[in-house]
């Protein structure tokens, strides 16, 4: 009797299982279905772009960035001062997976896996057809630089005694999103077939906070900017397997709430015409049948104030080598 309820059990426990699986391969293939009638829905210029034959991508990256900051202005005791920071040059390697427009990545630093780094970076890119951008949070302590005030010369800046946190989100809209693409540069989940441009609108945020310290000096900086404006964008095609992107988008600030003080001593910001924040990005990309290869480039560039109060200008890069293939 034991014997027969011990199979009953495992019949009843065999017979959940299979139905449990059955549903759970019903939920893959609904949701399966319902990523690939969106990723492959045509509404574009079949002309001008295309999918991949292939639902998956997997692509190696290897990453280098740097970030410049430059300061300039008069305190309220009529002293000026210039400022230079430069942040280490960063080197990632990422992987990626993209099956039909849902993508990972996932990044290592191995200067940081050697304890030789310590700065926490946080990148989010989305890019689409019709609109895209990116967000980047750096909390960033691998400073170096100086610090000139009037009268005293320069005084370097101690690493460990300085510390930068910048928030920067940069947004477009491409109005010809029907025949130029920008995924075919940045992430591959198309292709361009033959050569387009577009007008583009463009959104963007950078906000800063900064400290440094050296030898009795300290500074201390606030900058939270948002612009807006319009720029343009183009994918040339010279040959089936190339392509080469490069887009450009200056946005005007629109509001502005920025400051400095060098010593507890304040350095009020003066509007000057032009305030801007300028987003550009470029790429090569070498097609095969069944892979791809290529580099691509985001450049960030902010001017705010006036020399003769305070001026802050920033200076951030990101370049990307790439390789991938189609599964």
């Amino acid at each position: 009797m034991k014997r027969l309820f011990f199979y009953i059990l495992v019949a009843m426990v065999s017979m959940a299982a299979g139905a449990e699986t059955k549903g759970l391969k019903k939920v893959i293939h609904k949701v399966d279905s319902v990523l690939a009638a969106k990723y492959m829905r045509t509404k574009f210029d079949t002309n001008y772009m295309s999918r991949p034959a292939t639902k998956l991508i997997l692509t190696g990256r290897v990453n280098f960035s740097g970030t410049r900051i430059r300061s300039e202005g008069l305190l309220d005791n009529h002293q000026r001062f210039k400022t230079k920071m430069d942040a280490d040059f960063k080197t990632t390697v990422s992987v990626g997976v993209n099956y039909m427009g849902l993508g990972l990545n996932l990044a290592l630093n191995p200067a940081k896996l050697a304890g030789k780094y310590h700065d926490f970076e946080l990148n989010f890119t989305k890019y689409g057809n019709c609109w895209g951008g990116e967000v980047s949070y750096q909390n960033a302590k691998n400073f170096s630089g100086w610090i000139d005030k009037e009268g005293e010369g320069e005084k370097d800046l101690p690493t460990e005694n300085m510390q930068v946190k910048t928030l920067n989100v940069n947004l477009y809209y491409a109005f010809n999103h029907r025949r130029f693409s920008y995924p075919a540069a940045f992430s591959q989940t198309f292709i361009q077939r033959r050569s387009a441009g577009s007008l583009l609108l463009a959104a963007s945020y950078q906000g800063q906070w900064g400290n440094a310290e050296a030898d009795g000096h300290s500074l201390n900086m606030r900058q939270n900017n948002i612009g807006i404006g319009a720029g343009y964008g183009y994918n040339c095609v010279p040959s089936e397997k190339w392509l080469l992107h490069i887009s450009a988008l200056p946005t005007f600030i629109v509001y502005s709430k920025t400051s400095a003080s060098m010593d507890g001593k304040e350095a009020p910001l003066h509007y000057h015409f032009p305030e801007v924040i300028i987003t550009s990005r470029g790429a090569v990309v070498r097609n095969f049948k069944r892979s791809f290869m290529g580099m691509s480039m985001v450049f960030n560039f902010t001017n705010v104030g006036d020399d003769n109060s305070l001026s802050l200008k920033n200076v951030r890069w990101l370049v990307r080598t790439f390789y991938g293939v189609r599964l």
